[in-house]
């Protein structure tokens, strides 16, 4: 922290992150590990490396621990979209059948369980609609509705199963829509499509597109979509709240994990058929910074260009219809983030009215987080960045990406709003 003065932070305050998460979460089981750093201006603050990489051998959580970053792939394949909007590839209004054609006669669901009644959309899918989650597609794990459902029974979220990207096209064209493009918000496999148009523009694998467009100009050296060999002694353990720690905030210690996927045997240990664009990728905190610094830095970083500052700051603005909040619009019952005052851009959600999400943030502000209770933030306005790892599903189980956002603003002592 030897920085953290001169970079506008009080060390003293910025010490009660580590004590924070070890008394609650890690010292009583509640999570395995918590792996956190701040920066600002691009220099880092705050580092701190906590608890155990595997709780059942014992091993201590490494400096350089690979996690399972699920949705946090989302920003990174929406980057590579929109460094192919920029070249002019592609654009954010086209309609998404110009690039899928078995998509031309999509509908909204009607009635049914398998078949499915449908009806005509309002109007095409657009690009614009898979980047903000405006697309009438969903995800299985919601299970509210029949859609979900058939997502589910023939498992399309499964990218260790044996369809690959081209598999998951094809299915898509076979359901319905939720709701016309559009008109709602629900948190989807959006994101997976987006992959796809990459992959399909450039002609190349997405784990190829990424690696040569993103990964290796930021210098992100541990990030992917699997394991590799040398790496498997740095890959983390992943948990699930058991029943007793989710409902009981005094477990004992342990009680509230249960291990979800063994690092020695995991699938993540080998190449996937489907490389998901929407939550597919291992990574690093120190290579997420990297890229987390990309975005606040407006595009670049040590003389890598990846976007420029007016496609990050469209990315970066609010895109629901109507200038909604996604307290207006949401149909999910799950996603990374909270409603109030929190809109959405292209690939993250966005705040633009600070006073109604409770917590402290700057207008203007992005982030997103995954399915392992892994969470990044960029502020524009003070010019900080966030990444934080451990591995616990789902994410929802505690109010960790809150209390982190209260204890790092706390100790922030320069304001530049």
């Amino acid at each position: 922290m030897g920085k953290a003065k001169d970079l506008g932070f009080s060390k003293e305050r910025l010490a009660r992150i580590e004590r924070h998460m070890q008394s609650k979460y890690v010292g009583p089981g509640k999570i395995p590990c918590a792996q956190i750093a701040v920066a600002r201006d691009g220099e880092t603050a705050y580092e701190a490396t906590i608890g155990l990489a595997d709780v059942e051998r014992g091993t201590p959580l490494r400096d350089d621990a690979v996690f399972r970053i699920y949705s946090m792939t989302k920003p990174i394949t929406c980057v590579a979209l929109m460094m192919l909007v920029e070249e002019g590839l592609i654009a954010l209004e086209d309609p998404v059948a110009k690039h899928i054609p078995s998509w031309a006669n999509l509908g909204v669901y009607s009635a049914g369980v398998g078949p499915f009644l449908a009806t005509p959309c309002a109007r095409p899918m657009q690009v614009v609609d898979l980047m903000r989650h405006t697309s009438g597609l969903t995800y299985g794990f919601q299970s509210r509705t029949n859609v979900d459902a058939a997502y589910r029974k023939i498992e399309l979220e499964n990218a260790h199963g044996g369809r690959d990207l081209e598999g998951m096209i094809a299915e898509l064209a076979r359901m319905p829509l939720e709701f016309s493009p559009g008109e709602a918000w629900n948190y989807s496999v959006s994101t997976d499509v987006v992959g796809y148009l990459v992959q399909k523009l450039c002609g190349k694998p997405l784990s190829q597109v990424l690696k040569e467009r993103i990964f290796d100009p930021l210098k992100m050296v541990d990030t992917g979509f699997f394991v590799r060999e040398d790496q498997r002694h740095r890959f983390v353990a992943c948990y699930s709240a058991s029943a007793e720690g989710a409902m009981n905030l005094q477990a004992k210690p342990g009680a509230a994990l249960t291990l979800n996927d063994d690092p020695t045997t995991s699938a993540f240990l080998k190449p996937p058929p489907m490389e998901s664009g929407g939550g597919g990728l291992v990574s690093t905190t120190a290579d997420y910074l990297r890229f987390a610094n990309m975005l606040a830095n407006g595009g670049e970083l040590d003389g890598a260009l990846i976007l420029s500052p007016m496609t990050l700051r469209l990315m970066a603005s609010n895109h629901l219809p109507g200038g909604a909040d996604l307290t207006e619009l949401s149909r999910s019952l799950f996603s990374e983030s909270t409603f109030a005052g929190i809109g959405f851009g292209l690939g993250f959600a966005v705040v633009f009215d600070p006073p109604k999400t409770l917590i402290p943030c700057s207008k203007g502000e992005f982030y997103w987080g995954g399915a392992a209770s892994t969470a990044f933030w960029v502020d524009p306005v003070e010019h900080i960045t966030v990444v934080f790892m451990t591995q616990l599903m789902p994410s929802t189980t505690w109010p960790i990406r809150r209390e982190l956002r209260t204890l790092v603003y706390s100790a922030l002592m320069e304001s530049r709003a």
